[in-house]
């Protein structure tokens, strides 16, 4: 709605839904990377050869690639997957690097691809997520977690940077989600949110102890998890997942406006 396009379709219902293709596809699958993470789903390289395969296919043509826009988002998966295997804290920045520079290997291939316009989307602040503010009961960030971030969008941005220098164009831009989010946490402490995200660290849904999590159940089928009343009130919806209203929200910042005018 946001950039006046109807939503693509997922690229695993292509067949089901081959009449809506002229709206594009959407290639992400939740909890994924650059490189492989737990979930059993493609990475983006592998979600960017489906691309390739369905130009091959004659499916897309390279007319309608260049008149196309595309979106490429990473939202943490693979710091996720970094510290869940025991990365250590020293070799936190090097694996950025490393993140960042396969970011942007497959900006460059979708371009070289075809497509003239492409967003890649900044890091939200992950110290601000209520898996990281629930040590501090909600009511701070976790500012360590956030400096990490701070290097991811220093990086990529040079990385566009660097990208749009050797194409000779202006065909990369950031997503500025990280500042669209800090607009939205900042308006509560000057206290202009409406609606009234009462304390946007603090999710709708939680489990009732550390051993759960939102939607878990115990092995009689009772839930073990809590719902708050109105989830419009809430910016969270589980300890990562933004609500519906707290996306809403974030695009309508001054941060994510600017950046999304980049697209035309």
């Amino acid at each position: 709605g946001y950039l006046g396009i109807k939503t693509p379709v997922p690229y695993r219902y292509r067949n089901e839904l081959g009449g809506r293709l002229k709206y594009g596809l959407n290639f992400a699958y939740g909890g994924t990377g650059v490189f492989d993470t737990p979930a059993p789903e493609p990475n983006m390289t592998t979600q960017i050869d489906f691309l390739q395969q369905l130009l091959n296919d004659s499916v897309y043509s390279k007319r309608a690639l260049k008149t196309s826009v595309a979106l490429v988002s990473l939202a943490g998966n693979d710091y996720s997957n970094y510290i869940a295997t025991n990365g250590s804290t020293a070799g936190f920045p090097a694996f950025i690097g490393r993140v960042v520079n396969q970011l942007k290997v497959n900006l460059k291939r979708i371009h070289n691809l075809g497509v003239r316009k492409i967003a890649a989307s900044a890091l939200q602040p992950l110290g601000c997520l209520p898996q990281s503010t629930a040590q501090f009961s909600f009511e701070q960030c976790n500012e360590s977690e956030n400096a990490l971030v701070g290097l991811h969008n220093q990086l990529l941005a040079q990385a566009v940077n660097d990208l749009n220098k050797e194409t000779n164009s202006s065909s990369f831009f950031v997503l500025d989600m990280y500042n669209a989010f800090w607009n939205v946490f900042n308006q509560k402490q000057a206290h202009q949110v409406s609606p009234t995200f009462v304390n946007p660290f603090e999710p709708c849904c939680v489990g009732v102890s550390a051993a759960f999590s939102c939607g878990s159940v115990d092995e009689n089928g009772v839930k073990q998890y809590t719902l708050c009343s109105n989830p419009k009130s809430k910016f969270f919806w589980d300890t990562v997942h933004p609500t519906e209203q707290g996306w809403r929200a974030v695009y309508s910042t001054p941060a994510l406006q600017s950046s999304l005018k980049q697209f035309w």
